[in-house]
Parts: C-alpha cells; sequence; structure tokens
C-alpha cells in the first residue's frame, strides 16, 4: 500500500471518528443546537449582570436525553429550591404518589361513663397539611365516641421525627419566617397554602389618625401574644409598619406606622414549638365541642397500650405536591425528607432523609457523587449540584408511572390561578411561553435557578436546567433566566 493511500485512509477514519458522535443527530436538532448554541452564548457573553457571576446551564432533548447546549453544566453550583425536584422524585418513588400522613388521637386509662379518667394523646406523624379544622373534626368526632370529660392531661407526642427543628445551615434570621419554619412531626397550617408551624397576623388600620391598627390572628389562639406598638398615621404618609417576633418566644411585636387608607397587611409568622402550638389549638377545639379537660399539656411518647379513638389521614401525595411544589413550600420538603428517613431507615432526621434522597438518585441516572446535599427544600447554601445533573433527573422521570402528578405540580409560566402558575404566574407571560413552560424555580441570597420543561415553537419539548451563583442582585437573574426560555421556547 503506497504512503499516499495509507494518509489518505488515515484522514477518512479519523473523519468517521469524529463525525459518529453526530450521525444520530437529526438535520432539524442540528441546526436547533448551533441556534442554541450562538443566542445562548451571545447572551452568556454579554449580559452585564453575569459579570463576576457564575452560570451553569443544561439544555436537553426531552425525548432522546441529549445534551444539546452544556456551559459549566458539569460544575457544581448552589441550586436553591431547585433542590426540592430531587425531593419531590424521591419521595415519589419511595412513598408512592397515594402517600398519606395521620394523625390520632389516643386514650390511656378508664372510660366510665362519659369521663376519660386518663391522658389524652395526640399523635402526630409529619402532616404538614393539618388545620385547625382538621384538629375540631377530630374533637368532634371525640365527643361522638361519648368523651366529654378528661379527668388527665392532653399529651402531644411528636417522637415520630427527631427533636431536630431546624436544617443544618438555615440561617439564624430566617427562623421567624414562613420559610424557615422549625420541622416537627406534630403541626399546623394556618391556611390552605399550608405553611406548617407558622400563624397569620393581619394588621388593618385605624378608623382615625392616631389610634393603634387593629390586628388578628389566625387561627385565634392564646398561644401566641401580640404588643401592639403600631400607629395610624394619615393616608399621604409613609407606611413603615414591622411584625417581628422575638426569638425563642411567642411574642409578635407589631410597630411603626400605617396610613389610614392603606390595604390590610397580612404577614405569616414562624411560632416556636409547633408541638405546643397544635396541642393548645387543639385544646381549643376539645372546649369548643363540649370537651372539657381538667389537667395539663405536656408532650410525651404515646404509650404502646394506648387504644386510638380518632385518626385523621392527609391528602394523598400525589395532591400534597401541588401546594409544595407551584408555592416552594420548605416546610413540606423537610417534612418528606425526614418521612422519607423514618419509612426507610426507621429514623425520621435529616440525616437518615438525605440517605434515601441520594440513594434514591442512580435509579434517575443521577450520580451521587458529584454533589453535596444539606437539605430537602434547598434553603442551605451549601447544597450543590451540577446543572446537567437536574437535566438528567428531568429527563429520566418522564419514564416513571408517576411522572404525571410530577409534572403537574411544576409551576406553570404565566398562568394567574396561584396554585397552576405557581411562582411562576407573574413570569413569562407572552404568547411564546405562556402556559408551554413548566418548572421549578428557586431563590436564596446570591443565588438564582430555573430547571424544568419548554414546549419550542417547533413543537419539540427541552429539558433545561439554569443555575445562577454569585449574583448581586437575585431579581435581574429571574430576567436572564427568563430571557434563556424565551430563547429555547423560540427554537
Amino acid at each position: 500500500m503506497s504512503k499516499r493511500v495509507k494518509n489518505s485512509l488515515l484522514i477518512f477514519v479519523l473523519f468517521i471518528s469524529v463525525a459518529v458522535p453526530y450521525i444520530h443527530e437529526t438535520p432539524a436538532e442540528a441546526k436547533s443546537s448551533v441556534s442554541l448554541d450562538q443566542k445562548l452564548n451571545h447572551l452568556l457573553l454579554n449580559e452585564p449582570d453575569l459579570g463576576g457571576a457564575i452560570a451553569g446551564i443544561s439544555v436537553r432533548s426531552a425525548s432522546s436525553g441529549q445534551i444539546i447546549y452544556d456551559h459549566m453544566g458539569n460544575t457544581r453550583l448552589r441550586v436553591a429550591s431547585n433542590m426540592k425536584l430531587l425531593t419531590a422524585a424521591a419521595a415519589l418513588n419511595t412513598l408512592g404518589e397515594n402517600y398519606r400522613f395521620n394523625t390520632e388521637v389516643l386514650t390511656k386509662g378508664r372510660i366510665k361513663g362519659k369521663t376519660l379518667y386518663g391522658s389524652l394523646y395526640l399523635k402526630g406523624k409529619g402532616d404538614p397539611t393539618l388545620l385547625k379544622a382538621d384538629l375540631d373534626h377530630m374533637a368532634e368526632q371525640l365527643k361522638l365516641s361519648g368523651i366529654v370529660k378528661v379527668k388527665g392531661n392532653l399529651i402531644g407526642d411528636d417522637s415520630y421525627f427527631d427533636h431536630v427543628r431546624y436544617s443544618t445551615d438555615l440561617p439564624w434570621s430566617d427562623e421567624t419566617t414562613y420559610y424557615g419554619t422549625q420541622i416537627s412531626a406534630l403541626t399546623v397550617s394556618p391556611d390552605q397554602d399550608y405553611d406548617a408551624g407558622t400563624i397569620i397576623v393581619r394588621v388593618k388600620p385605624g378608623s382615625q389618625k392616631g389610634l393603634k391598627p387593629t390586628v388578628s390572628m389566625s387561627p385565634k389562639t392564646s398561644f401566641v401574644k401580640i404588643i401592639n406598638q403600631a400607629v395610624t398615621v394619615a393616608s399621604d404618609s409613609k407606611k413603615d409598619l414591622k411584625i417581628e417576633r422575638g426569638h425563642g418566644n411567642n411574642i409578635i411585636t407589631i410597630s411603626g406606622t400605617i396610613p389610614q387608607n392603606s390595604k390590610n397587611e397580612r404577614e405569616w409568622i414562624g411560632v416556636w414549638e409547633p408541638t405546643n402550638y397544635t396541642l393548645a389549638l387543639f385544646k381549643q377545639s376539645l372546649s369548643e365541642h363540649g370537651i372539657k379537660l381538667t389537667g395539663k399539656i405536656k408532650t410525651g411518647i404515646t404509650p404502646k397500650v394506648a387504644i386510638e379513638q380518632v385518626s385523621h389521614s392527609s391528602m394523598p401525595l400525589s395532591k400534597l405536591l401541588v401546594p409544595f411544589m407551584k408555592l416552594s413550600n420548605n416546610g413540606h420538603a423537610e417534612v418528606l425528607t425526614k418521612e422519607m428517613g423514618r419509612v426507610k431507615k426507621g429514623e425520621g432526621s435529616w440525616e437518615k432523609g438525605l440517605e434515601v434522597i441520594q440513594n434514591e438518585l442512580p435509579n434517575f441516572g443521577v450520580n451521587p457523587q458529584t454533589m453535596l446535599l444539606r437539605d430537602g427544600s434547598g434553603i442551605s447554601h451549601v447544597n450543590l449540584i451540577p446543572a446537567n445533573q437536574i437535566s438528567q433527573l428531568l429527563y429520566s422521570v418522564q419514564q416513571k408511572s408517576w411522572f404525571p402528578f410530577f409534572l403537574n405540580s411544576l409551576p406553570v409560566a404565566g398562568e394567574s390561578k396561584k396554585m397552576v402558575g405557581g411562582s411562576l404566574r407573574y413570569r413569562l407571560k407572552t404568547p411564546l411561553t405562556k402556559g408551554k413552560v413548566w418548572a421549578k424555580t428557586g431563590t436564596i441570597s446570591t443565588v438564582t435557578s430555573l430547571s424544568g420543561y419548554v414546549q419550542t415553537k417547533s413543537g419539540e419539548k427541552l429539558i433545561f436546567s439554569i443555575l445562577l451563583n454569585n449574583l448581586l442582585d437575585e431579581k435581574k437573574g429571574k430576567k436572564i433566566e427568563d430571557r434563556i426560555v424565551e430563547i429555547l421556547a423560540g427554537s
């Protein structure tokens, strides 16, 4: 064989080896990929608000899983609430879409006539959707069973989870917020947003200047004390109102000014010790339904000999996912993490729950060795996950039987209904993207993220994960995310 023939053969072999990875790519995909590269690269290179920041971006074909755009996709970055995508997928895979949380009322002692001579137990098993109305119903059912007097104590049992109330990296400044509430197996929500462990404080301006505003709480309870130091000022004056709870107590102080014609203010405040909060509300429910308690409120462990009198079951996980993911509920994420630990490892703790999540990830083609997980919600600044791993998870879960529930839980771009659009209801509202983007948002200080699915103008569905870190202004990060998604939608 001549030297010229040998060289020609070598060039041909090299050409084939380079071209082979692209042979399976359709012409449409290749054209789209080139177009996306140019547009996305231009945005990343020329966006001033990304100066000094880090962007991890991964885009895949939803049908093949092939990566069609990758910018630092294998770099570990903080993900904020995009962590909830992992938590939700692991919960569906381990607990199942029909899983429910139970709350039980049990008795230990002798029942004679209509009197219980002994203790009444309220045992929580992690339900983050328990409402005051549910406590009322259990009290009503208890009365229907024949008990109208308890000559003993009301004891709350939250031992289903451990007693660690806050995740490792929760900032102290988030302690009183609705997104940083204490996690307990026995807790209650004030409304159907299901922010467990919180109370809603409403402030209404006084009827005239100089008067204190009117303050109310939901649910009504004496467990929380209100100190009202606020003043109603003239309609043209500035609003400067603060609603704050002290550390380690349940004293909420309202201070500052509220103009006479201003709208009512409303704030969700996390309580200190949600177990005792739930007990106080249940005692109130007992009283309101004609059941007299002569003993004290305590916490303890339900004895094995206790007899169940009443129980309440939550909505199934398939429905719980909607407020969890649409509203990015941190408490739900941490409860599900502990619940997975309890069900699979026998311990309702963050440590065991995170072990379960990590063990589940390979089932989605995700490599847990590429990441660092510290909680279930993403509020930690220490969580680190590559964008390519998130897009891989989103590709793989499409094959799961529970995927319709997972997809239904994601916020939908531009859809105004709260439990449809969720955290995307005010974003991506143009005809190009409205109703065509299903994605999980995420925000913590200096970090913003958006990962999900987009229907393109050409009819193709793409999977994307956008992680922006070290931003000076997260609001500007949201606009960058939206521009990236608009480029994808227009492809």
